[in-house]
């Protein structure tokens, strides 16, 4: 660390005195050690277990087998750019996101940190550099003491709950006004830039878009975005949720994920010709994103709950067909001027780990360019998907996809694809080990 940078370290974290050192594990939770502002400024080492990469979303682990069979340690390195003074802690706090690396410093192929990292210097050597921009969506509920029960949304200032006919409403009747401005000036205080905020379709259902940028910033950003959601909103008294579907007969909560490629150098969007028309270039990025994304639908779709948000395809379609500016593909190319021409990924959930879902998806694309794929004619107004453009709607079928894919292995490396699969089939085999309401209320009369 240059002397410059470490000066003005030092000046950030004036009054600090500890940093929580986080990195993203296989879901994007944030898991890591808390040190000592003198420890973390002195650069001694911060050292994790191998294994909790791999942390089930539950909690557990899968066989040792899938880490290494001693789970030896992986070294947390912090990323200078994005050490943050946390603006919500009443006491004095800082947290930084950190690279999970090799001892021998080398990046390990269970991060998807890493992964993602991989993916981008993919395009640097072909001279191209992926631009992206995330939009989230979250619920914002009133505290939730038994899971039995379902989420409600908090009262609001007429002392109602909103019943569902609040979509792009700008009212302050909810009563989120205060959470929400601390989000903001957390925000600010993070450099978290926002474009733009909006009451979605659900109840008590939000989105915010991110700025497009580089795409590991935004990762990093989305990372954080959700982690400052849920602390700022137990300070008052709300609970954050970016289930994929926390509700029934409401739509879920996607992150969908705008992609273009520039010309390093230049910044010329590859996907624009000099005429403003499409370039072979964005074609066979579709090509590529058509081609992978039922092998990659595991690490759009993470979890059960995915499959809840997909299987009611209203503006989340589950399919891997491609329209000019139709929210039931896909793949869909947003109404913009050619500087601005872009591929939207929609599967992703608000669920994804960001990470591991730009990383997949810019795989995806580069994937296409590199082999000149061509993608399946465009689909407009209402439509049937052909059988070879759908996807799995259940995670048993993904991962199973998953399982028999060659090219995720290429892409992502064995030691990963069969950490994740091994981890997503824990959790689904502990999601099978408990019986439902609906199976109690239905079934226990009739069978």
């Amino acid at each position: 660390m240059t002397t410059n940078v470490q000066r003005s370290l030092e000046e950030r974290l004036t009054g600090i005195d500890e940093i929580e050192c986080v990195t993203p594990d296989l879901n994007g939770v944030p898991r890591g050690k808390v040190m000592t502002a003198e420890g973390f400024l002195e650069g001694r080492r911060l050292q994790l277990a191998r294994g909790v990469l791999l942390q089930c979303i539950m909690g557990g682990y899968p066989p040792a087998r899938f880490y290494g069979g001693d789970d030896g340690d992986l070294t947390l390195v912090a990323d200078p750019a994005q050490i943050h003074r946390l603006p919500w802690s009443a006491e004095p706090r800082a947290l930084a996101i950190c690279d999970a690396d090799e001892l021998s410093g080398e990046r390990s192929g269970l991060s998807t940190r890493g992964l993602l990292k991989t993916v981008i210097a993919r395009y640097a050597a072909r001279g191209l550099a992926p631009v992206v921009a995330t939009e989230l969506e979250f619920f914002v509920f009133a505290p939730n003491t038994d899971p039995t029960r379902p989420f409600q949304p908090p009262l609001g200032l007429d002392g109602r709950r909103e019943d569902g006919h609040s979509a792009f409403s700008v009212s302050s009747n909810n009563g989120l006004r205060p959470f929400f401005q601390e989000v903001y000036r957390c925000m600010a205080a993070l450099g978290l830039p926002r474009d733009t905020f909006m009451h979605e379709m659900g109840v008590s259902q939000f989105e915010i878009n991110l700025l497009h940028g580089d795409p590991l910033l935004l990762a990093d950003q989305t990372f954080l975005f959700k982690h400052l959601l849920k602390e700022v909103a137990l300070k008052h008294g709300l609970t954050v949720v970016c289930m994929a579907k926390p509700l029934a007969h409401t739509p879920g909560s996607s992150m969908h994920i705008h992609q273009s490629v520039v010309e390093i150098g230049s910044g010329r969007n590859v996907f624009s010709d000099a005429d403003g028309k499409p370039t072979d270039t964005f074609l066979h990025f579709i090509g590529g994103q058509q081609a992978c994304m039922a092998d990659f639908t595991a690490l759009f779709a993470p979890n059960v709950n995915s499959y809840q948000r997909l299987c009611h395809p209203y503006a989340s379609p589950n399919n891997a067909c491609w329209s000019e500016d139709n929210r039931a593909a896909g793949l869909r190319i947003p109404a913009s001027s050619p500087v601005a021409r872009r591929v939207e990924n929609r599967l992703p959930g608000a669920d994804a780990n960001p990470y591991l879902a730009i990383a997949a998806s810019l795989a995806a694309g580069l994937h296409g360019i590199e082999n000149g794929l061509q993608p399946a004619p465009a689909i407009q107004g209402e439509f049937a998907v052909p059988d070879h453009l759908s996807l799995p709607c259940t995670l048993h079928a993904a991962l199973d996809r998953l399982k028999r894919s060659s090219l995720a292995r290429e892409l992502f490396g064995e030691e990963f694809i069969a950490g994740y699969i091994a981890t997503k089939t824990q959790e689904l085999t502990s999601f099978f080990d408990e019986i439902t309401p609906w199976e109690r209320r239905v079934l226990a009369a009739q069978a």
